[in-house]
């Protein structure tokens, strides 16, 4: 190739690849400009209770907004540790925190579901929902007072069934849990002795029993060893076909855990906007309530250093309680009532920037 004839190639590779630059600029322009932004990874953990509607929520918010939720359950005790330690986006807790403990640690909590604890056995040829016990017969198992099946106090509630003579073993959540604070709270205002003794706490000193890890923890635990009794939120009830125990309410009546007990339950609950807590008595009044039903909260801080994170996760919560509400009903939840939602938009917008500007919405 002479000279003339490689000038011209050059030139003309050249001119190719400006043109080519030309056309390719304006194009990754305009793809950038129609990709979405990179969504955020939102953070959350705490309670087991919630730990499944939470993580349903999050495989459809994703698929509605490509926003991913990872949420990790921990147990509340644990939850509250860790956004006090900004490790999340948000906390998950069983355990509303009083207006002083919001203060001293910044916080700001709000109610998303009810729920309801109930007591498992694993007893061959007891259906679900066939044993029947009373707060202070159960108390009494958890003191270790009662250890065996046939015991009178339980034989004389169950006539029909034929109770094994074989000796009980007691399954308890082993960290800080509000599965536990609700549970024990029935057994405080069930017996004097349980009031007295151990009292509602959300890690008690457990007289008797073995331990498991969160919810799903007892709940395993439960389904591969005969003749135990436990307590757990309803949904691992179901998921680990568990025989759940009817009991005897404050009204006298032998009812079964499901949404429409819950829901009777909460009819009695009252919001105190002071405390942002939904506020839900131990054993509540009503033929049809069930008498180990609780609220689960979020905590967040009320005011943040990500402005755009704090934004994203109240987005998350304001779409799982309206346009994911049916999600509750499927997984065993009832929705806090109307009146409460209402009041937390208000709420939400009190979550502040460093410069004291609302973040939402």
């Amino acid at each position: 190739m002479n000279r003339d004839t490689f000038m011209t190639a050059r030139f003309f590779i050249l001119g190719a690849r400006s043109w080519c630059v030309a056309i390719a600029l304006p194009l990754l322009a305009f793809v950038a400009a129609v990709q979405p932004a990179v969504a955020l990874d939102i953070r959350g953990a705490g309670a087991t209770f919630p730990a499944p509607l939470y993580e349903a929520w999050g495989t459809q918010y994703e698929r509605a907004t490509g926003t991913h939720l990872t949420y990790t359950a921990v147990g509340s005790g644990a939850g509250l540790e860790r956004i006090r330690a900004h490790q999340a986006d948000f906390g998950a807790s069983d355990m509303p925190m009083t207006q002083q403990e919001l203060t001293r640690y910044g916080l700001l909590q709000f109610p998303t579901v009810i729920g309801g604890v109930v007591p498992v056995i694993n007893i061959a040829g007891i259906e679900p929902g066939e044993l029947q016990l009373t707060g202070a017969v159960l108390a009494d198992i958890y003191l270790g007072k009662i250890r065996r099946w046939n015991d009178p106090a339980i034989q004389q509630l169950n006539p029909s069934i034929a109770l094994p003579a074989t000796h009980i073993t007691v399954v308890h959540r082993a960290e800080v849990s509000g599965t536990s604070l609700l549970f024990t709270g029935f057994l405080s205002q069930s017996s004097a002795r349980w009031h007295r003794e151990i009292g509602a706490s959300e890690m008690p000193r457990w007289p008797v029993g073995v331990a498991g890890n969160g919810n799903g923890g007892v709940a395993s635990y439960v389904q591969r060893t005969r003749f135990t009794i436990g307590y757990v939120e309803y949904f691992y009830a179901r998921d680990h076909h568990l025989s759940d125990v009817m009991l005897r309410n404050r009204s006298g009546q032998l009812v079964r855990a499901g949404r429409n007990a819950f829901r009777a339950a909460a009819a009695v609950g009252s919001w105190d906007p002071v405390h942002t807590m939904l506020q839900l008595p131990a054993d509540p009044a009503g033929e049809h309530s069930w008498p180990i039903t609780g609220a689960t909260f979020v905590l967040l801080p009320a005011r943040c250093d990500d402005p755009e994170r704090a934004r994203a996760t109240l987005a998350f919560f304001d779409w799982a309680l309206h346009a994911g509400a049916h999600t509750i009903d499927t997984a065993d939840y009832v929705p806090v009532p109307p009146d409460v939602l209402a009041q937390l938009p208000p709420l939400w917008r009190s979550v502040t920037d460093a410069t004291g500007k609302a973040v939402w919405p």
